[in-house]
């Protein structure tokens, strides 16, 4: 599995609240793009607690066998994850508030299953084009599905950011799973709304599609969505599945 992974500032915030994790064990793989808000530097806590929770949780880990438990692996630590971030924040009155939105993907040779909660994304390039895997737990994402507003003016709506659903805020949360078949060549891209939010489908869709260079192409991304503003923190995470060759791993 060829993978990148990177996360930059942007040109307008002063600290980076994502956190960005990337752990592969004999389970398989276990990639986390976290966008943390709340309190002075809050963010920071919350997104970072998440990934280093996950990745101690993960090297625990010894096997997955099969969709079914990689769904409830995830339900379980996620319900975890929530539960030590909530109560760090209850228990730190500079943390109050903290949390974070959380698209992870738990990837095989076979399949990935793909967890998330808030307005972090996975998108997914293989034969049948480009799609977005996940939808956003935001109020303009709820807007646009009742049809009260159209997905265009979501764009540029003033309550774009207000979140309905965060990892941390609650003692508990709802995790939306989604598990999928990975064939050769497909590529799946986490990100945060940094990305998704300055650089629009179709261009995400034809810089993937031409890309023979992962590094490259993330590089380059991050380069646009500064480009056209750059005023939030920018996190993906790129995973190809490459064709299998005799005696190796494909992943």
């Amino acid at each position: 599995m060829d993978h990148v992974f990177l996360s930059d500032r942007g040109k307008v915030r002063q600290h980076n609240e994502d956190s960005v994790g990337f752990f592969q064990n004999n389970a398989g793989i276990l990639a986390i793009v976290a966008d943390g808000m709340g309190g002075h530097l809050a963010g920071d806590v919350a997104s970072q607690m998440t990934i280093s929770t996950f990745k101690t949780l993960w090297e625990e880990e010894p096997a997955i066998n099969g969709p079914g438990e990689a769904e409830n692996w995830l339900l379980q630590k996620v319900a975890e994850v929530n539960k030590a971030v909530y109560e760090h924040s209850v228990s730190h009155p500079e943390c109050q508030g903290m949390g974070t939105t959380i698209v992870t993907a738990l990837v095989t040779k076979t399949y990935a299953t793909i967890g998330h909660i808030g307005d972090s994304r996975c998108y997914l390039l293989n034969n049948s084009g480009f799609n977005q895997i996940t939808q956003d737990h935001s109020l303009v994402n709820e807007l646009v599905k009742s049809g009260q507003i159209s997905k265009e003016d979501a764009e540029h709506h003033p309550r774009k950011n207000v979140l309905l659903r965060a990892l941390g805020t609650e003692q508990n949360v709802d995790l939306d799973l989604k598990t999928i078949e990975m064939d050769d060549n497909d590529l799946l891209l986490l990100c945060s709304d940094g990305l998704s939010n300055k650089v629009t489908d179709d261009i995400l869709e034809k810089e993937l599609s031409q890309s023979d260079d992962l590094t490259k192409t993330a590089h380059e991304l991050v380069r646009l969505a500064n480009d056209n503003g750059g005023e939030d923190n920018i996190s993906l995470i790129m995973l190809k599945k490459t064709a299998h060759k005799l005696g190796e791993d494909s992943c």
